[in-house]
């Protein structure tokens, strides 16, 4: 493809979108799809089809509007109505609305807090563009980042960019990518590769699943360029098989992008080239470790081995590899189009840009959110989530996944960033945010987390494949009220004996939960030894 030939499929596309009077998105994400949104699709296209509007309203699907729990969603766009728990039997009245008014039942209103505080950058696409037409991409910029960096900028610009804006790692560990684009292109080598890590086990965690489903181009725009800064001409896409969904659009994506020249040899007229398959995985939480991520890759037992070596060096097949995330990637294309420095104005002094979070639990607005960096604790639970619902009482937010902390009360107006997370025994994680109330366990909650771990455990090292079971088991003798305050001082040591001697981050974060609940509500711990058998 021809850069005249990308931009004439953009002008195409916005002449044919601008002789519609009316445009119906529903939202295809997983979370509507699940309440059988794809029906509500089909309803409203055969009432606008039965009422003869082919050619005088559109109905598309988007990805996820980030409300999960009001799904499915509808959006009425020239009269900003968003309608929410749309069924297909709506769709005659939906229709029948669009110029004379709205259905009140239905309305979601568009001024939440939920929708005015968030700041998008990586969903800037979702809930705007069909992930299954490429054109609605281009229609909105795409592939022109990948265009600039080819014709443009050298590698190593791109690289400058890329540390110049301050990303951080999504995935968790939070490490500099324009650092680890460094290392990789200056790794030697002449043959290197590219890893997008989609495999989000975190529980409560849809982030990146949400993203793969609503703007799959993006990944594949950002894989790119981050490609050609370090030297690379394959790439992989490491997606759990539990997201069909994803794997489906992401697959139409690549098919697309190759028919279209944007993916596949000399990109541009250049001599960059560029490949990308998909990798399912087999849902293993281990598997997010980037070794055992490799191993997968290679058609071997998912487990991790010991570092250094890293993959920047001795990757994929020995080589040396580039692995990020998901929302890193995702990152990667706004900040070439718009600069390095532009990202790095937003969040705080060390943790730039915004972060997507996944808000459960005992929230009124649960679902996905993004946020600059730097905002409170307090703005997200009570603002854009809502608060707690029934009148209850706020008691701890669990981010960070298994690997996290709770984080109780006190700290509501402490700012999200990688800093004082860390401060308080907690993580960013890859972004599961779970909010608790008053009739929440602490102990329960540690004991959910644990059980997670052992359960996920590769096995390969004894203190993560033993102390996972022997903390698991006395958190159920403290929950069964067994326990003696002998048995609370030896879980306070086999968390520190696993977080120090594990091979991998599963096995050094796994007593995070139980630190932080330990840390900040010992009194429940000590109510439960207090207590007799079946109180």
């Amino acid at each position: 493809m021809t850069p005249e030939e990308l931009d004439e499929i953009a002008t195409i596309e916005r002449e044919t979108t601008h002789q519609f009077q009316h445009r119906v998105s529903v939202c295809v994400g997983t979370g509507c799809h699940s309440a059988h949104s794809e029906e509500v699709k089909t309803a409203l296209e055969k009432e606008v089809s039965r009422q003869g509007l082919e050619n005088w309203c559109q109905v598309k699907g988007v990805g996820c509007r980030g409300l999960c729990a009001s799904g499915p969603m509808v959006e009425v766009d020239t009269a900003a109505r968003l309608y929410q728990g749309v069924t297909p039997e709506d769709a005659v009245e939906i229709v029948e609305t669009l110029d004379t008014g709205s259905v009140p039942r239905l309305e979601c209103p568009t001024d939440l807090p939920f929708f005015t505080r968030q700041t998008k950058i990586v969903l800037e696409h979702a809930g705007r563009i069909d992930p299954e037409r490429i054109e609605d991409y281009i229609v909105m910029g795409g592939y022109t980042a990948l265009l600039k960096t080819l014709t443009e900028m050298t590698p190593a610009e791109v690289i400058e960019q890329i540390t110049t804006s301050g990303l951080r790692g999504r995935g968790g560990g939070g490490y500099p990518t324009g650092l680890k684009w460094r290392t990789v292109a200056i790794a030697a080598g002449t043959q290197k590769y590219i890893i997008c890590n989609g495999d989000e086990g975190d529980p409560g965690a849809f982030m990146d699943r949400s993203i793969l489903e609503s703007d799959p181009h993006r990944i594949l725009e950002g894989m790119a360029i981050a490609a050609y800064a370090v030297g690379a001409d394959e790439g992989y896409v490491y997606v759990r098989a539990e997201y069909p969904l994803a794997i489906k659009r992401l697959r139409a994506a690549i098919i697309q992008a190759e028919r279209n020249g944007l993916l596949g040899k000399n990109i541009f007229g250049t001599p960059f080239s560029f490949h990308v398959e998909i990798r399912l995985g087999a849902g293993a939480f281990v598997c997010g470790e980037e070794t055992a991520l490799i191993a997968s890759i290679e058609g071997r037992r998912g487990t991790p081995r010991p570092r250094p070596p890293y993959p920047a060096e001795f990757g994929l097949w020995g080589c040396p590899t580039l692995i990020n995330n998901v929302e890193t990637i995702a990152n990667i294309v706004p900040i070439v189009r718009n600069g390095g420095a532009w990202f790095a104005e937003i969040g705080t002094e060390n943790s730039k840009g915004t972060k997507v979070f996944a808000l459960t639990g005992r929230v009124n607005h649960t679902g996905l959110i993004e946020v600059p960096m730097g905002i409170t604790l307090r703005e997200i639970v009570f603002d854009i989530g809502g608060g707690i619902p029934d009148g209850r009482k706020f008691k701890a937010v669990q981010t960070g996944g298994p690997s996290g902390g709770c984080i109780p009360e006190e700290y509501l107006d402490m700012t999200v960033d990688y800093a004082s997370l860390a401060q308080v025994g907690s993580i960013m994680g890859s972004g599961g945010m779970i909010i608790m109330d008053e009739t929440s366990n602490m102990v329960d909650v540690a004991r959910y987390f644990m059980e997670f771990c052992m359960t996920e455990s590769c096995g390969k090292c004894i203190p993560c494949r033993v102390g996972t079971v022997q903390m698991h088991e006395l958190l159920c003798r403290i929950a069964a009220g067994q326990a003696t305050p002998h048995d609370l001082e030896l879980l306070e040591e086999l968390c520190d004996l696993v977080k120090q001697t594990s091979l991998c981050g599963l096995g050094q974060s796994s007593p995070n939960p139980v630190l932080s609940t330990l840390r900040y509500f010992r009194n429940e711990y000590m109510d439960q030894l207090a207590a007799k058998p079946g109180e």
